[in-house]
């Protein structure tokens, strides 16, 4: 095992350089600890993104994918995902997700902390709606949000910049909802519609979940880690941790990892912060067996990795005769509806989804997408088809609230090893039969929008398989130690020195993208940190 000073005792160590390990990162530097970041992927260079080429779309199929299985770099390990329904995509690098993500960047409501209390399913959070408001605001200044005040569907809150245009399409798609008297708003977007800290606005590119070569995308690469870094903290690339280790007390005392040369090592460090996401991390956490903890650390509940939610995602597509620019734009952020978000028993199920107005593809993906349907033939009437598509489509994605279910679950992989030899997450996932109805739902008043709004033809494509951005759950939050893995600040009942910060805390899922609330529960955990420093271990 390498060990060099490097690898002295740290105060704090992060796994994990994503959107909530970066939040952390920077909330605790102004404690002045030694803080250190253990990243297994690498930085990103904006000047390599695909949007710089005019292949860009074809990247997105390869070194580009969402999908790890599909990307397969060195930095990514495998996903088996043979039993579930819902692939896991991810990007493991500097910045996480929020390199590839659509930056869509909605809140959880505040029904959502409470729906054990009003519609009699899963549990009750820990915390309210009220407890993260400030740490929303904090994270939105942060990030650099757009959007509009005064959404009906939430409490008072003001985005510190200017909603992204609407564009055409977001025209065209309000327009069905104002005819069928439907809610409908301008997204909050993680993306800058003016100059913000030193960053310039949304150019319009489009391939935002390629990596937004513009910067105007709110990524912590370029938001969070310049100022953590600024302050001290220290951030490692192409380090892969194994397993979090403990003393004989059971208490964590550091990590071992492999570092880019496939040099097994060691950091020991005073307090472990998990921030890897919701399969990520009971990934590393099942993988860290001891005398202590037999079946995987902080797992007495024997609920780490269960409980997983994924959002089941449909989508509807609509072709108009108008030209509406659709490959222009923020891909994911445009308007969004909340019609069908709280529980109305009379649909056939509880809890409800957001409607995501999307906008097209470009030239490429609508060829390909179009000559796989049968709407873009090959041959002599390839070009009027792709003309009368490409520039005239718009879409809705249905974001449906996933339950907590215990057989939904995140293992070890018996066979499946990445490349030092840690072995790979195994998915195992169903919908529920609640999940099937709302879906069903979801897309049929996608169809209903798209026609009012005046759509000459309207495609189904019904859930979509590759739609796994949004892991949560698989080491819940809550008081009793028996039915979740960490308390209402994120700290392990098991061990008092390890903390949780990511979307496995969740302890339902909501119906919105889960983003904004990961990195204001990640704010949230690390303030409550400062505030019990001289007795964090009580």
């Amino acid at each position: 095992m390498v060990d060099s000073a490097t690898n002295d005792p740290v105060d704090v160590l992060i796994i994990g350089a994503g959107a909530s390990g970066a939040a952390v990162a920077w909330s605790l530097a102004d404690t002045k600890m030694r803080i250190v970041c253990l990243e297994q992927g690498d930085w990103t260079n904006s000047a390599e993104y695909p949007t710089t080429g005019k292949n860009w779309e074809v990247l997105q199929h390869g070194a580009y994918s969402i999908n790890p299985n599909v990307r397969g770099r060195a930095t990514d390990y495998p996903i088996n995902n043979n039993d579930s329904p819902i692939d896991v995509v991810n990007f493991n690098g500097v910045g996480g997700g929020t390199i590839m993500y659509a930056a869509h960047f909605p809140r959880l409501h505040p029904s959502d902390f409470k729906v054990k209390s009003l519609d009699g399913v899963a549990d009750d959070w820990p915390i309210s709606y009220d407890t993260l408001d400030s740490y929303f605001t904090q994270n939105d200044r942060m990030m650099g949000v757009s959007g509009l005040a005064g959404d009906p569907m939430y409490p008072p809150k003001q985005p510190p910049l200017p909603p992204i245009p609407m564009g055409l399409v977001g025209d065209k798609i309000a327009s069905g909802y104002d005819k069928l008297g439907w809610h409908w708003w301008p997204s909050d977007s993680a993306i800058i519609s003016q100059q913000y800290e030193g960053r310039d606005k949304c150019l319009n590119l489009g391939p935002c979940m390629s990596g937004c070569s513009q910067g105007a995308k709110s990524s912590v690469d370029i938001t969070y880690w310049p100022e953590a870094l600024r302050q001290g903290v220290e951030l490692r690339t192409r380090c892969r941790v194994r397993e979090v280790t403990v003393s004989e007390e059971g208490m964590a005392n550091g990590v071992i990892y492999y570092n880019e040369a496939g040099e097994e090592c060691f950091q020991a460090a005073e307090v472990v912060v998990m921030a890897c996401n919701g399969v990520g991390t009971p990934r590393i956490l099942l993988n860290s067996v001891s005398e202590h903890f037999p079946d995987g650390l902080a797992n007495s509940s024997g609920l780490v990795g269960k409980n997983l939610m994924f959002h089941p995602i449909g989508y509807v597509q609509g072709v108009f005769d108008e030209q509406l620019d659709s490959h222009r734009g923020p891909t994911g952020c445009c308007i969004l509806s909340k019609e069908f978000y709280e529980t109305d028993l009379d649909r056939g199920f509880v809890r409800g989804y957001n409607m995501q107005i999307s906008r097209g593809s470009g030239p490429f993906n609508t060829a390909i997408q179009g000559y796989h349907s049968g709407r873009i033939p090959w041959g002599a009437d390839h070009h009027k088809a792709f003309q009368s598509m490409f520039d005239h489509t718009a879409g809705v994605a249905v974001l449906c609230e996933d339950l907590p279910e215990l057989h939904n679950t995140v293992t070890l992989d018996p066979d499946l090893k990445d490349s030092d030899g840690i072995p790979a997450a195994k998915i195992n996932y169903t919908l529920s039969e609640n999940s099937q109805k709302m879906l069903a739902h979801g897309l049929a008043r996608a169809e209903e929008v798209m026609e009012a709004a005046g759509a000459k033809e309207i495609v189904n494509n019904g859930m979509i398989r590759s739609a796994g951005w949004h892991l949560l759950g698989t080491a819940r939050m809550g008081e009793d130690p028996k039915t979740s893995v960490v308390n209402h600040w994120g700290r392990s009942h098991d061990v008092k020195n390890l903390f949780i910060v990511d979307g496995s805390i969740f302890v339902t899922s909501g119906g919105v993208n889960p983003t904004s609330t990961i990195q204001a529960l990640a704010l949230y955990i690390a303030d409550t940190m400062k505030k019990n420093l001289a007795n964090l271990f009580d």
